[in-house]
């Protein structure tokens, strides 16, 4: 991996990013200031997010079993993606809960290490990390933890439990694992839902327990040694991991991890905003025009600035259930190339969410991109 020895001797200059010459804004490029490390050996947050540089999910397989959840049904995908020039992977996988009961870890956080999805997974990631790709591991889809949490110990302590599990497994994995704390902090912890039963985003509980349980997955992780001590984790924001509120769950450097003295921590975020021009229910009469997201990710990586915490957009894009010709379009190809220029530009990393299905970007034999979004968006 090269990708970031290019961009070592980068300070805080001006330089533009755009799609449209009359969309362009001015962002600030490259922040590789001093860094809270004793080694300048170890890959630290900032460094191993500009060698991530572009990547995909493999959505709705090991996180909803919606897809095959085996090694033999991912090795072509990791493949095809990483000839068109990704060079990372997110892996989406929920641990307690779907899958019909069919779990990776038990009712208290113990994972089943000889379970025979783990073992499909673990050769997934083996076989990425081999390619020379960054790996992100996440706890995903855990409703068991995200629409019940209260503060108390006993969630507590099975969300320990299973980030410990996960971690000791793979804390002699080198530097290309990742570990996500928890995917889309939601529910309880607080999200958009109208009237419905969760509190809202901005809730003063729902950002503490945010805080909380991203802390104790952090905790867990770094307790038990070897390479996790130094490992990247990333934590995310709520309302289902929605930029916009990363200030408001991390407002400054004592709310993080680590109190902000942690220069292998990093901060996820995910955007499908505005829903009614990027969700499945959405229509391309709904497009703002390509400055919004511009200016949003700007907007983020100044915050992220004062954070001192790189960022990774882990999911972004644009699916249809229906009239999904309208993928098929210059205005959603150029969104995608947007969005990459953007967050490129703004030295962080991304992560399209590929879900080979509503927000599918590749053909059920990876053999091909569908409707050429992935090949403009790298172009």
């Amino acid at each position: 991996m090269t990708h970031w020895l290019k961009f070592l001797s980068l300070v805080f200059l001006l330089t533009s990013c755009s799609c449209s010459q009359d969309e362009k804004i001015v962002f600030v490029n490259g922040d590789e200031a001093s860094l809270a490390s004793n080694n300048s050996n170890l890959l630290t947050a900032k460094k191993i997010i500009l060698e991530m540089n572009a990547g995909f999910n493999v959505g709705n397989t090991f996180d909803n079993n919606v897809n095959n959840p085996t090694f033999s049904s991912v090795k072509p995908i990791i493949d095809f993606y990483k000839e068109a020039g990704m060079d990372h992977v997110r892996i989406p996988t929920t641990w307690m809960d779907r899958f019909e009961g069919d779990h990776l870890a038990d009712a208290d956080g113990n994972i089943n290490v000889n379970h025979p999805r783990f073992l499909e997974l673990v050769q997934v990631i083996d076989y990425a990390i081999s390619q020379e790709m960054y790996v992100v591991l996440n706890t995903h889809h855990e409703s068991w933890l995200k629409d019940n949490y209260d503060g108390s110990s006993s969630f507590d302590i099975k969300f320990e439990t299973l980030w410990t599990g996960i971690a000791t497994y793979f804390k002699d994995y080198p530097s290309f694992l990742i570990f996500e704390v928890l995917n889309e902090p939601e529910g309880n912890l607080g999200e958009n839902d109208g009237t419905g039963p969760f509190p809202d985003p901005t809730d003063p509980t729902a950002l503490a327990y945010t805080r909380k349980v991203n802390k104790i997955g952090y905790d867990a992780i770094r307790s038990t040694g070897g390479n996790n001590t130094t490992r990247l984790v990333m934590v995310g924001v709520n309302s289902q991991g929605n930029a916009l509120y990363i200030d408001e769950v991390y407002p400054d450097k004592a709310s993080l991890p680590g109190a902000g003295e942690d220069a292998f921590l990093a901060i996820q975020v995910h955007s499908y905003s505005p829903w009614a021009f990027c969700g499945e229910t959405g229509s391309n009469a709904a497009f703002p025009g390509n400055s919004f997201f511009e200016t949003g990710i700007q907007e983020v990586s100044v915050h992220a600035a004062t954070l001192d915490v790189p960022v990774n957009y882990g999911e972004f894009g644009v699916g249809r259930e229906t009239n999904v010709e309208e993928r098929n379009t210059a205005i959603v190809r150029g969104y995608y190339k947007t969005f990459a220029n953007a967050t490129l530009g703004q030295s962080m990393s991304f992560t399209v969410w590929d879900d080979r299905g509503w927000f599918g970007l590749i053909n059920s034999n990876a053999t091909a991109f569908t409707y050429d979004i992935v090949p403009t968006m790298l172009e």
